[in-house]
């Protein structure tokens, strides 16, 4: 079972190439971090995935109708802006919204989805505090809490630990491994190749708006691969049965 299929997924934006044509499959019970520099074309693939972006080829979330595509898949973009001073439980609660009637009052399903959804990101305290008013780190977590109360079969999210301090880094990650664990999949682009490491059942790493590797994570961050893609010199090497990567320094010409 797929949750998600692309076949010759190309992105364009303007004259420029962001997303070659890129064929990927998402399955249930998988952790999927993409990895890779800066312009990589890890946001444009995905934004591409959804539907978000003019894409060429073919992808099973786009060719569903919005109404579908909101029930499939959750979405968290990079950008983080809360506009309005609604408070943390109606924030939250908003991700119950593509499975509810509109008009609808919440469910006992969808309130134990919310809580759970605010205990899992450790935001539960700030339930009646307009988001507006709590910080950056903290709306971050507020928003990947809307994220996961949708209880999507997939989740797609931008960087959800970056501007995060590392306890919950460690969170988020957990969470989002949990997903996976119960059979739903996830799908996160990260700049720290620790957390991938630690984390993902599977990297696809890009480069060039091409996907160069994808495999478990042993075999995607390998010295040589990491001096190619990022040029850095990495420290390799294992703890808990999980790969651990420092980078160093900056390659040599």
């Amino acid at each position: 079972m797929s949750l998600l299929t692309l076949r010759g997924l190309s992105v364009r934006h303007g004259d420029r190439v962001a997303v070659h044509p890129t064929d990927l499959e998402i399955g249930p019970g998988e952790l999927v971090g993409l990895v890779g520099p800066n312009g990589a074309g890890k946001s444009s693939l995905m934004r591409g995935a959804l539907g978000l972006a003019r894409a060429g080829g073919e992808s099973s979330l786009a060719a569903l109708p919005a109404p579908a595509r909101a029930r499939a898949a959750a979405w968290l973009p990079q950008a983080r802006e809360i506009a309005w001073a609604v408070t943390v439980e109606t924030l939250v609660g908003l991700g119950r919204h593509p499975l509810r009637a509109p008009g609808a009052p919440l469910s006992g399903a969808d309130r134990s989805a919310i809580a759970g959804a605010m205990a899992r990101m450790d935001i539960a305290g700030f339930a009646d505090r307009p988001a507006t008013e709590l910080s950056g780190g903290e709306q971050a977590r507020v928003l990947i809490a809307r994220a996961l109360a949708q209880q999507a079969p997939l989740t797609l999210a931008d960087e959800p630990a970056a501007g995060l301090d590392p306890a919950h880094q460690l969170a988020c990650m957990g969470a989002f491994a949990d997903l996976a664990a119960e059979g739903r999949a996830a799908v996160v682009s990260l700049h720290d190749l620790g957390l991938a490491a630690r984390f993902c059942t599977r990297l696809v790493m890009m480069a060039g708006g091409r996907v160069v590797a994808d495999g478990a994570p042993d075999a995607v961050l390998t010295a040589d691969r990491l001096r190619e893609v990022y040029g850095i010199e990495t420290f390799l090497t294992r703890a808990d049965g999980a790969l651990v990567v420092q980078p160093m320094t900056l390659s040599r010409p």
